[in-house]
């Protein structure tokens, strides 16, 4: 899995499989945004929406227990 982990200028900092990965920020979909999960396919990546929205509410769910534990 490929996840965008911030944005440093004209670059894209990507979390992949096998460590961290610079990528010129334009090569990413224009909507992409931090956090948001990519695939590179043909030479270029889209955005996995699904897998992006099941990351995101699966973060929620482990801060809320988190919270509650405190």
């Amino acid at each position: 899995m490929t996840i965008i982990d911030r944005f440093e200028g004209e670059y894209a900092v990507l979390e992949t499989d096998s460590g961290m990965k610079n990528v010129l920020r334009d090569m990413l979909p224009e909507e992409a945004r931090e956090g948001d999960v990519v695939e590179l396919k043909n030479g270029a990546y889209t955005v996995n929406k699904k897998a992006a929205e099941k990351r995101r509410r699966e973060l929620r769910e482990k801060l809320k227990k988190l919270q509650k534990e405190n």
